[in-house]
């Protein structure tokens, strides 16, 4: 009786934890699965985004600079997905992974092909394991719950003494101010004006401040104040610092490059 009580709890939690997936709208596929990396990713990842997509998931990738701006204010509206290998000597097993922006396993699907081959294997039990993935079903209860998440951050001062009051209040509120004005980060160049915006540790863009649209995004190099740029056009290069400008190896249509300096204000 006890081994069925906890097969029923085990299904339940199973259930549970499958119908909070679909209560997401935005799924993070990263560039990179854990364990299906570069020539060995079997083109897993291209049937994991298709196949999310056709259950109405919007996929993210780790760019930002591409992202909703509901998402990209709170990352709890966001779900990443991965995959794993759950090797076996006999069969071809998979696991379906998705975590929160806590990192914790809202599921974890598991799936197996008798298939013996690696790519056709793989494939098929992905195919399996998405199979059991419900079609997205925004839930009101995450939006709610980005709503509060950054209230949540803000701490009363509640044993403060009235002496210790007087001088507190007066320090803080400027120098939060002076921080956010020291970020405003803007270049320039002739009648273009770009104001930088640090939207990961490595990464950053510049917008335009007439129509904060971005003009080009920045990843950093394994090399000091080198990036690689996607600008705006769609097109890839790169850039770095120098005298505290940035300069930018412009493409041109001929094929060669330009070095475009944008100066810092």
């Amino acid at each position: 009786m006890k081994k069925v009580a906890t097969l029923l709890s085990i299904i339940l939690i199973t259930l549970i934890k499958a119908q909070a997936v679909s209560d997401y709208r935005y799924i993070l596929v990263p560039a990179e699965l854990s364990d299906f990396k570069e020539n060995k990713s079997y083109g897993l990842d291209t049937i994991l985004e298709n196949s999310l997509k056709g259950k109405k998931y919007t996929i993210l990738s780790e760019n930002k600079s591409t992202w909703p701006a509901d998402a990209l204010g709170n990352s709890c509206k966001v779900l990443t997905a991965d995959i794993l290998n759950d090797k076996s000597m006999f069969r071809n097993k998979i696991i379906l992974q998705f975590k929160d922006c806590n990192n914790q396993v809202i599921l974890a699907e598991k799936a197996s092909s008798s298939i013996k081959e690696f790519e056709p294997g793989y494939k098929d039990a992905l195919k399996l394991a998405l199979g059991k993935i419900p079609v997205s079903n925004p839930s009101s209860k995450i939006e709610n719950l980005a709503d509060v998440k950054p209230q949540e951050t803000i701490k009363p001062q509640e044993t403060v003494k009235p002496q210790e009051a007087i001088k507190t209040i007066p320090e803080t509120k400027p120098k939060e101010t002076t921080s956010q004005t020291a970020t405003a980060q803007r270049y320039t160049k002739g009648n273009l004006s770009l104001q930088k915006i640090q939207i990961a540790e490595d990464q950053f863009i510049l917008v335009d401040g007439n129509s904060s649209v971005p003009f080009a995004t920045f990843k950093s190099t394994a090399k000091k104040d080198v990036y690689r740029v996607k600008l705006g056009s769609g097109e890839s290069t790169i850039a770095y610092y120098e005298n505290g400008n940035i300069i930018i190896e412009m493409p041109k249509s001929n094929g060669e490059f330009s070095n475009e300096i944008f100066t810092a204000n």
